[in-house]
């Protein structure tokens, strides 16, 4: 699994970080409209992670379900090629999420179940580290391609973009068929209810771990906004390439160590501490008055990833019995997804208003993220007590 993911990231990270670039600069959308395309491909997609998490317990296997997922999204990548407007870029977006709403809960349930417990926080930190690790070949990759199509111009071509599309399409195609060849399903013991968005059967340490991460989610817009900033800064195409190629090192590099870390020391002091970190950093965005600033702040933010990442997903898997595994992702995966939608539209929204409203410009959405992330540290603070006190 941990390598389908790499080549799947190696695809999909060429083309996502360009993705606000080429809607701006090429297609000349604003930022409200970017966060509404980004926020409405997560909202569709998340109602089938929920469903699909639950389907995988119902019949005991992950395996196709994951297989299915994979294959989707390879399939819309190819379509951006001929993008014209943002409705092309929203078409392509919302295939390509359900594809991701289809594959993530089924293939976390059944990396949780193929590990020991007690090495759990490694696997995860393990299997994220290759994702980063796939995110940074790609970067490196479109890196390339811009070197030697657009050096040191500041805005995307469409042309450019169009050859790192035809170029994603080769790794994403052969993660399904290592998936599909190599990966063993896990049976499950016992079989759940029909799927459902229903907090039933779970206890009240998961559901106070959820309501902290949509708090969470709410202030976490997408990564979009944070490639504007560093454009908005006065960073060039291919500095915003090496900005982001920091951010997969910091994170791939740590992901793996700190998962294990996780394991040894606890998860809630990692994701604490995480999401404290985070705020920082997005207070960092909000005052950065540089390129190298915004830079310098996200590959601290890789840190933040590393730290949380691995760590919140085996946190779920130990809050959960094996059975409810499938469904407890699905609804995990589902919430933050929902909440993207207005985490994406409301930072749109205050970094460039709508109608007569102006909005109140590029630092808003940074201030707002480090607001919310205390908000959600303030909800883990009482989980973390109900866990003492049903423990003592």
């Amino acid at each position: 699994m941990t390598a389908t993911s790499f080549l799947t990231d190696i695809s999909s990270e060429m083309i996502a970080n360009l993705m606000p670039l080429f809607l701006s600069n090429v297609l000349g959308v604003g930022t409200a409209l970017i966060g509404l395309i980004d926020g409405l491909a997560e909202t569709t997609a998340s109602l089938m992670k929920l469903y699909s998490g639950a389907l995988s317990d119902k019949l005991g296997k992950r395996k196709w379900l994951a297989v299915a997922g994979y294959g989707l999204s390879t399939v819309a990548k190819p379509f951006l090629y001929f993008a014209s407007s943002w409705g092309w870029v929203l078409g392509v977006r919302f295939a390509d999420r359900i594809g991701k709403g289809i594959r993530t809960a089924p293939r976390d349930a059944l990396l949780a179940g193929s590990i020991d417990e007690k090495q759990r926080g490694l696997a995860f930190g393990l299997h994220r580290a290759g994702d980063t690790a796939g995110a940074f070949v790609g970067l490196g990759i479109a890196a390339l391609v811009i070197y030697f199509t657009q050096q040191g111009t500041t805005l995307l071509t469409r042309e450019t973009f169009q050859i790192i599309v035809l170029i994603s399409f080769i790794p994403a195609l052969l993660a399904v068929i290592l998936l599909a060849w190599l990966a063993h399903d896990i049976q499950t013991e016992k079989k759940s209810a029909l799927p459902a968005f229903s907090l039933a059967g779970f206890d009240g340490r998961f559901k106070l771990f959820l309501l902290a991460s949509i708090l969470f989610t709410l202030g976490n817009s997408s990564d979009a906004f944070i490639i504007l900033r560093g454009q908005e800064r006065g960073l060039s195409l291919l500095q915003i390439m090496g900005m982001l190629l920091t951010f997969n090192a910091v994170y791939s590099l740590l992901s793996g160590p700190l998962g294990a870390l996780s394991d040894k020391i606890g998860r809630r002091k990692l994701i604490f501490g995480g999401w404290l970190f985070y705020a920082l950093v997005y207070l960092g965005f909000s005052l950065a008055q540089t390129g190298a600033h915004v830079w310098a702040l996200f590959g601290l933010y890789g840190l933040f990833y590393a730290l949380t990442e691995g760590a919140a997903k085996a946190f779920v898997a130990d809050l959960v019995p094996d059975e409810m595994r499938g469904r407890a992702y699905g609804l995990y995966h589902a919430s933050l997804a929902l909440t993207a939608f207005p985490a994406s539209l409301i930072a749109g929204l205050l970094w460039q208003g709508v109608g007569d409203w102006p909005g109140f410009g590029p630092a808003a959405p940074f201030l707002f993220g480090s607001l919310m992330a205390l908000a959600a540290v303030a909800v883990f603070t009482v989980q973390s007590k109900a866990h003492e006190t049903q423990h003592s």
